[in-house]
């Protein structure tokens, strides 16, 4: 790097006062913050960016009354822009109702899916959606217009979000390369599996008014969970029964226990439930007492 660029790189640190603190940021002002158009527009006059300037103005686009906005910028384009320069791995979600003037919020995927990951889907579940629903309850009440809609469009999300803290199928997570009595029960992934592992629950979920395949999220990534190519080393039916005998072409693939035959076939969209991996670790604590 030249000593200009690392002169840049030194002083991005200056712009650490405008890290949010727990990786969700709202499109619409949402407990008591500031709207995700507002912190944007600090932060790129803090780094010096002219907003007005005719290449922003063009990457920004057009509303549709004409005006470029940073708001409607973030609620319809950034989020396909952001899955195609990160080639379909996003490590912002973009998680909406399905309504423009509904709630939306953009989330720090290394934080939802790091240690805390669990306790950061509960406070978007409970604590900023739940004072978006707050706010929409009372709208409601003083006859505001659009509220009710807005009202029915959150309660569905939060629904499809308190079932992703769950965890049941379709809404479970599925890492092949893991032991059965590994596997995540409820919101509780591993960050180092990856975008396309931990993201299938939200792009599983159903809202009424998103979009096909995008599930929860405002714009579907090109992820696919089909076969893999190569096969896996032999592995024990009991730890792995995915490389038992399993085919596309079987009817469920929910709790499948394994089959006679060994394959080793690379397949990525099973689901199993909470009870049957409970069981396994069951399973497995009494092999460990045995030893």
């Amino acid at each position: 790097l030249s000593q200009r660029a690392r002169d840049l790189v030194a002083r991005c640190s200056e712009l650490d006062v405008f890290v949010d603190d727990d990786g969700i940021v709202c499109i619409p002002s949402v407990r008591g913050e500031d709207s995700a158009a507002d912190r944007l527009l600090r932060l790129l006059h803090a780094a010096g960016v002219d907003v007005a300037s005719s290449r922003v103005q063009q990457a920004l686009g057009k509303s549709q009354d004409g005006s470029s906005t940073l708001e409607t910028w973030l609620r319809d384009k950034f989020f396909q822009e952001h899955c195609e320069l990160f080639h379909q791995r996003p490590f912002v979600w973009h998680i909406w109702d399905g309504k423009k003037d509904g709630f939306a919020a953009l989330v720090n995927y290394h934080k939802l899916a790091g240690p805390q990951g669990k306790r950061l889907l509960e406070s978007l579940t409970y604590s900023y959606l739940g004072d978006w629903i707050t706010r929409q309850e009372s709208g409601v009440k003083n006859n505001q217009s659009g509220a009710d809609d807005r009202l029915l469009a959150a309660k569905e999300l939060q629904e499809q979000l308190q079932a992703i803290l769950h965890g049941e199928p379709p809404y479970d997570i599925f890492v092949r390369w893991k032991p059965l009595h590994e596997q995540p029960i409820g919101w509780t992934p591993d960050v180092n599996d990856g975008v396309r592992v931990n993201i299938r629950p939200f792009m599983r979920a159903e809202i009424s008014r998103g979009r096909r395949g995008a599930g929860v999220l405002r714009y579907p990534p090109k992820i696919k969970w089909t076969k893999d190519r190569g096969k896996e080393p032999k592995r024990p039916p009991e730890d792995y029964p995915w490389f038992w005998g399993w085919d596309e072409n079987n009817d469920d693939p929910t709790d499948f226990a394994g089959g006679d035959t060994f394959t080793g076939d690379r397949w990525n969209d099973l689901h199993y439930t909470n009870a049957f991996k409970q069981q396994a670790r069951e399973a497995e604590k009494n092999k460990e007492a045995q030893s």
